[in-house]
């Protein structure tokens, strides 16, 4: 095991998370730190909110890229011969979560940043792109029923751990990725608190959702 090449790789993890695209974003072409906007998130959810659907859907994108790039460093460890790979689903873990870790805390920005759960999805997709398919059909179902984005994102989250440990077809041969599901879940409540409070005393905006009609 090549502990500096471990080093090297979950630095450039925990960078490429910190990459703060809705901050960027909105100083660059619309002359405001979206963190003094909305909710006061760096996230997707506030960039939709305060700038739009575009910049928003850009962000979504970035933020999913960035989990996904960080987590699929750990097949370089592989290919460089410094990790075993039956250890490879591990070090995708350790990664990816290091990269939702910079996303929540990016070194850029202060360590002010988003609540990661776009992030967290790219991990997933990354380690179970199935499994994170679903978890995303999930997000939107409630999303429309209820029009709330955060219920939404708590949902899905608890649906990923869930999905492996109750379908046989999705169970994982390793039950660290069951375990580590339950711990980003726990991870996503921690960071929605606030709209915990505001879902239980009945104040948590709904998402201003409009769909097409035919003509």
């Amino acid at each position: 095991m090549n502990i500096l090449l471990i080093a090297l790789f979950a630095i450039a993890a925990y960078l490429i998370g910190s990459i703060c695209s809705a901050v960027w974003i909105g100083k660059a072409y619309y002359g405001i730190d979206i963190r003094q906007h909305g909710s006061g998130n760096s996230g997707a959810t506030n960039t939709f909110r305060v700038l739009g659907k575009k910049p928003g859907a850009i962000v979504m994108l970035i933020d999913i890229f960035k989990g996904w790039t960080a987590t699929s460093l750990a097949g370089f460890l592989v290919i460089f011969n410094a990790i075993e790979p039956e250890n490879l689903i591990v070090f995708q873990l350790i990664f990816g979560a290091i990269g939702v870790l910079g996303h929540i805390f990016p070194v850029y920005e202060n360590f002010v940043g988003g609540k990661g759960v776009a992030t967290l999805l790219g991990m997933m997709l990354a380690i179970e792109p199935v499994v994170a398919l679903m978890c995303i059909a999930i997000f939107i179902v409630v999303l429309f029923t209820s029009k709330y984005v955060s219920l939404g994102s708590i949902i899905a989250a608890l649906a990923f751990p869930m999905l492996l440990l109750l379908v046989p077809r999705f169970q994982p041969e390793n039950p660290i990725l069951i375990i580590f599901g339950f711990i980003l879940f726990a991870v996503v409540v921690l960071t929605h608190r606030k709209n915990i409070n505001r879902l239980i005393a009945g104040e948590e905006s709904k998402a201003n959702i409009k769909l097409g009609r035919r003509r």
